[in-house]
């Protein structure tokens, strides 16, 4: 959340990504308009917070969920929901911070993003359950 919170009180952070981007884009694909790279670069940006909401939530989801090895308790949803709650709540105030920050703008269509990238974490989460069997389906077994 340190990481997050640092990120968005840099006020340049779209020309430091820029700098990087850009010219990688321009080298791929040097006949494209520079409204096409911008919109390429603002598109990795957004994939970019989907990507880190989506690890936060995990994370979170972890420390909501108090694994421990051969956890016996089923995958519960409420506990992927309690993650995104808060991933929810945590973008919410980061956009807040940015109101002060100079040259960046509070969006909720970023609060959105954010919380999307954590229901795609979930999402992520729970399919790899479904695939590798990590969880029991129903309660607790007996012994």
């Amino acid at each position: 959340m340190s990481l997050i919170f640092f990120g968005s009180s840099d006020s340049r952070s779209y020309q430091h990504s820029s700098r990087l981007i850009e010219p990688f884009l321009h080298w791929l694909f040097p006949s494209m308009t520079q409204e096409h790279i911008e919109a390429i670069h603002h598109v990795i940006r957004k994939c970019a917070h989907l990507t880190e909401y989506a690890a936060l939530a995990i994370l979170l989801w972890r420390a909501v969920r108090k694994p421990i090895r051969n956890d016996p308790r089923p995958w519960r949803w409420r506990e992927a929901a309690a993650a995104v709650g808060i991933v929810f709540l945590y973008a919410s105030t980061d956009e807040f911070h940015q109101r002060f920050v100079p040259t960046r703008t509070a969006l909720f269509s970023d609060v959105i993003v954010d919380t999307s990238g954590a229901i795609l974490g979930m999402i992520v989460l729970w399919t790899i359950d479904r695939l590798f069997k990590l969880w029991p389906k129903t309660g607790i077994p007996k012994n």
